[in-house]
């Protein structure tokens, strides 16, 4: 099946470097651009249980969330373990059963975002050269951007004329769910089968179940659709935002209003989603689009797992009369100013390490979409040579911690559960989920950079010895904090900074942000970063 593409910016396919053609001369290595050859996620048993768990979490937090007040589902006293597991299967079944409606719901957006990555407007880019296909750039069209807000206008236009009030999808939430996790089984299947029918399959491990879960194929695509860059974002980040956006639909039907707090969220997920959207023709050169396969783990969580499982703060504000969730306006207020200021760190971190790449590599195609942050690009940054053929970036917000943009997403993820108060463990399920992806994701990333650039990156961690959090003030110097030179001489310390806004005082208190960040250092060192 041929697509044709929209006319769009196109970035002319770089010439092949010396380092790439010299690689497809010799023999390949044990690690290939420094990824292990070892099984991750405990192997095939660890991999199983994954797979079985994930929907059963789903469920279970669903009906937490929709039958149990937000607490944890529980036998009763006299209930025994079989008698409570019957309960929630029977719960699952009325209230979660994947109905006619609820499929045409989930397929007709999914068809319709097919469609749009096709002809929407948009960028085309090309990914890094693919070894095992002689070096072969892959072409990416990267229309998110124009997707993105063509979806809103056409929800905006279905909920004014109530062919699709934008509350169904919290009143239909459990069988949309389920259906959902069905999709991403079978989309899983279909990917995975495939790959083997068409001879496209690549890195196979020998064990099926463990290369079901991995993947079997790096890039389905049909014609220009690609199938892992349109999971990326589009299933994800458009779904969880969708359902934000009905919670507070639901709010104003029932309330006449629209909570300080439900904005915070909507706002919250706007910006992530927007930024992740404007920023998709940076993603095709990642180490996602350029080594993970798309296999069970990708497809299910793209299309179940994100969308709706860190959406429960806001199934918490659906669920719940906003008296129970109220913020003071003014602590609301300032938390929210905080929040765009981690934005802003955010947005401008992955800024400076994607157009540093593409610079590179001679393929940066600049955008005017909205927002452009300060700060985004750093103009001939330093940088190590290494012995691989590229460099590493040692400036802006890469010069002060080694992980910027990990301390923005972690505070985004408690910030989401952190809205809804603690009366519920379902909200911070993203935030934990998070902590450990990261410390997982940072311990590979780390071990890959280790074994890839070898002595340059121990240059690099010793210039930057800081992982996520710059060298802390001391208890002294946070007491003095009218000198503001304290904050610079020290190297933009972020948390301290925080600490100081949130909970100003002696350093013994310490913000709900301090903690857990150092937290994660503390974790993270024990994994020999």
């Amino acid at each position: 099946m041929a697509v044709k593409q929209r006319a769009s910016a196109t970035a002319t396919p770089p010439a092949k470097s010396a380092v790439e053609s010299k690689s497809k001369s010799v023999s390949a290595p044990k690690y290939r651009d420094g990824a292990s050859d070892e099984f991750e996620f405990g192997g095939s048993i660890g991999v199983s249980l994954l797979m079985i768990g994930f929907p059963i979490i789903m469920w279970y937090m669903w009906i937490g969330a929709t039958y149990y007040h937000g607490k944890l589902p529980l036998p009763e006293v006299d209930q025994s373990w079989s008698d409570f597991g019957r309960h929630l299967c029977q719960l699952v079944y009325e209230g979660a059963y994947p109905t006619t409606k609820a499929w045409v719901i989930y397929w007709v957006f999914f068809i319709t975002e097919c469609l749009m990555y096709c002809y929407m407007p948009g960028v085309s880019n090309y990914g890094r050269p693919l070894l095992h296909e002689n070096g072969k750039r892959l072409p990416y069209y990267c229309s998110a951007y124009c997707s993105f807000y063509a979806t809103l206008a056409i929800v905006a236009v279905l909920h004014v004329t109530r062919v699709f009030p934008l509350y169904t999808l919290i009143d239909e939430f459990g069988s949309i769910m389920t259906v959902s996790i069905l999709s991403g089984f079978l989309n899983s299947f279909i990917v995975y089968f495939q790959a083997i029918v068409r001879g496209r399959t690549h890195r196979m491990s020998g064990s099926p179940i463990y290369d079901f879960f991995m993947g079997a194929e790096l890039n389905p695509r049909i014609g220009i659709l690609d199938f892992k860059m349109f999971y990326e974002v589009r299933i994800p980040w458009f779904i969880l935002f969708l359902i934000t956006l009905s919670v507070a639909a639901r709010q104003y039907e029932v309330y006449g209003y629209v909570s300080a707090e439900v904005v915070f969220l909507a706002g919250a997920h706007y910006l992530y989603t927007n930024a992740c959207a404007k920023a998709e023709q940076m993603i095709i050169t990642s180490w996602d689009m350029y080594y993970e396969k798309l296999g069970f783990m990708l497809t299910f969580w793209n299309m179940a797992g994100v969308p709706f499982s860190y959406c429960h703060c806001a199934l918490y504000l659906a669920n719940h009369d906003p008296s129970e969730y109220h913020w003071n306006r003014y602590a609301l207020a300032v938390y929210a100013v905080l929040y765009i200021f981690f934005y802003w760190m955010w947005d401008s971190a992955n800024g400076q390490k994607n157009a540093f790449r593409h610079q590179e590599k001679g393929q940066l195609v600049k955008r005017n979409t909205f927002p452009q942050v300060p700060w985004q690009a750093i103009e001939n940054p330093k940088t190590i040579q290494t012995d691989a053929g590229d460099h590493i970036m040692v400036d802006g917000w890469f010069a002060i911690v080694r992980k910027p943009n990990y301390v923005p997403d972690m505070f985004f993820s408690m910030s989401w559960g952190l809205i809804t108060g603690f009366k519920s463990p379902f909200p911070w399920f993203y935030s934990i989920f998070f902590m450990a992806m990261i410390i997982h994701r940072t311990n590979r990333d780390i071990n890959r950079c280790r074994r890839k650039y070898g002595e340059a990156w121990k240059r690099y961690e010793k210039e930057v010895p800081y992982l996520f959090i710059p060298m802390t003030l001391k208890c002294a110097q946070m007491a003095n904090v009218a000198d503001s030179s304290l904050l610079v001489r020290n190297g933009l310390h972020f948390a301290a900074l925080a600490n100081l806004l949130l909970l100003p005082g002696t350093c013994h208190q310490q913000s709900f942000l301090y903690s857990p960040l150092y937290f994660v250092n503390y974790v993270t060192a024990l994994f020999r970063f």
